[in-house]
């Protein structure tokens, strides 16, 4: 099991930190891997945006001294919701220039359809198989584990909701650092119990059913929360790409032996 986030006067619920306007900020250290070491607690967080985060949301951020903060939205998800941030905030602040999904759950799209919960399903399952072939997510997570690899302190990996493209993030790091894939699995499901969903609600939902009209309430959780599916679907298509995970990692991502290597012996103890 995750340990607790040895955050000074955060209140907590199970692993995640209780927040006023961001959703799904927890620490996704903790895990056991093989041998009986654990994934270093207090290093690694994850959330969606920060474009509400309350004056006490800041001050939380800056107590879990973030050094790196890796923004995987794209330029107008950033120019649309943009990060508030701690007056003494300093972290090195990695994004990239242009788009990086065609096509996000919070925007709608996908053509004027009634919203079912089949569809809500198949539009996510097209969002993960096109992912790893996806050449601005392929650059942002190889720059996400560079950062990983060689940057001190703590970091934070987040995109708009916190739970698709962070959730692949944090997967596959996990994944390089040996925890179990029951455990890796575990970890990108905890998404669906975070206590902050109506904020991810009052930030997307409107503009969602702008678009779609009213979503059913199973619709709504396949679209908004996440199923084992999505990410059996990223790792099937990226082991289709180069015949395995761990070979998609290295061809694709940068994250050879020696990097792993690296990047076990920083964040595993």
């Amino acid at each position: 099991m995750i340990r607790e986030p040895d955050t000074a006067a955060a209140a907590t619920a199970g692993p995640f930190l209780l927040t006023e306007g961001i959703h799904n900020l927890r620490d996704y250290g903790g895990y056991a891997v093989a041998g009986g070491a654990r994934v270093k607690a207090g290093l690694l967080w994850r959330s969606g945006q920060h474009m509400e985060a309350s004056e006490d949301d800041l001050a939380l951020l800056a107590r879990l001294d973030i050094r790196t903060i890796i923004d995987l939205r794209g330029s107008s998800e950033r120019e649309a919701f943009p990060c508030r941030r701690h007056p003494e905030f300093d972290a090195h602040v990695i994004a990239f220039d242009g788009e990086t999904t065609s096509s996000p759950p919070h925007e709608g799209g996908g053509g004027q359809i009634e919203m079912t919960p089949a569809k809500a399903r198949e539009r996510m399952l097209a969002v993960y198989t096109r992912m790893p072939n996806n050449p601005a997510m392929r650059h942002m997570f190889t720059r996400y584990f560079a950062a990983l690899d060689t940057r001190e302190g703590a970091s934070l990996v987040h995109c708009f909701a916190g739970k698709d493209r962070t959730g692949v993030a944090a997967s596959l790091l996990l994944h390089a650092l040996g925890v179990h894939p029951d455990d890796v699995m575990g970890e990108f499901l905890r998404t669906n119990d975070a206590p902050t969903v109506h904020i991810l609600e009052r930030q997307s939902l409107p503009r969602m059913q702008a678009h779609y009209g009213e979503i059913a309430p199973e619709a709504r959780r396949n679209l908004m929360g996440v199923l084992p599916e999505y990410l059996d679907t990223y790792i099937t298509e990226a082991t289709r790409i180069a015949g395995s995970l761990d070979a998609y990692m290295a061809e694709v991502l940068g994250v050879d032996s020696s990097r792993k290597a690296r990047l076990q012996a920083r964040f595993v103890a």
